[in-house]
């Protein structure tokens, strides 16, 4: 059909003439409300943007001298932030002569990981930077 006869098709009905694909041949056009396409395309990618999940960083921080009772308390913190989709940056802060022993707090994020039961994924193992002991979790799928 010739573009002259479908855009007169289109004002009869009171629509507009919408070319989809105007690099075919011949191009593919389509009659429609094009300001009701706006609207609904429009509210589509909105109800998209809201349902879309933002995952954050949350830290906790460990010693290298935590008892077992902290340390329980600790991972079911953890095991919260991980079930609402967020990632998980454990820290080891070490003082004085602590920094001579970092093995040990590696050791302690090791044990810590452990507990959490399989419901986190290491996406960075233990290693120590500076003072710090860092590692970072994220939920398992």
């Amino acid at each position: 059909m010739s573009a002259s006869a479908a855009l007169k098709i289109a004002e009869e009905a009171d629509l507009d003439l919408v070319k989809i694909s105007p690099n075919a041949v011949p191009p593919v056009c389509k009659i429609m409300n094009y300001g009701k396409f706006k609207f609904e395309q429009a509210k589509r990618e909105k109800e998209n943007r809201k349902n879309q999940k933002v995952v954050e960083l949350k830290e906790i921080y460990l010693s290298m001298t935590i008892d077992i009772g902290d340390l329980n308390v600790k991972a079911k913190k953890t095991l919260e932030m991980l079930g609402d989709g967020n990632k998980v940056k454990v820290s080891i802060r070490m003082r004085g002569r602590q920094q001579a022993h970092a093995s040990m707090g590696v050791d302690v994020m090791h044990r810590f990981f452990d507990m959490l039961g399989g419901k986190a994924v290491m996406d960075k193992e233990p290693k120590t930077e500076g003072r710090n002991i860092l590692m970072i979790l994220s939920p398992a799928k």
